[in-house]
């Protein structure tokens, strides 16, 4: 089952725009937002359905190139923890196999 709130990057992902777009339709007063918390902002699934059926948001054609360095970067960013584990146990599998 499907809650009645949903998030700032739902909203954008259903209404094909940018996160920043949302956040300018609330500003403007065209989507109402809730907290939740005091901390994170909601919208109304329905009110989101019915501002998309109104046609009233222009869909974005939001593209970013993702370069081979961006792409090297992210990867060793992201698993930077798994490498330097398995340079550890390379190491200590050297030690214990080659040292004696």
């Amino acid at each position: 089952m499907s809650s009645q709130y949903i998030t700032v990057r739902e909203t954008a992902q259903i209404l094909a725009v940018s996160e920043k777009k949302v956040m300018d339709l609330i500003e403007s007063g065209k989507l109402q937002a809730y907290k939740i918390a005091d901390q994170f902002l909601r919208l109304k699934r329905n009110e989101v359905a019915n501002i998309l059926s109104t046609g009233e948001v222009v869909s974005e054609n939001i593209s970013h190139s993702y370069t081979p360095q961006e792409r090297v970067r992210d990867f060793f960013y992201f698993n930077d923890f798994y490498l330097v584990a398995l340079i550890v146990i390379g190491v200590l599998l050297y030690i214990i196999f080659f040292t004696y």
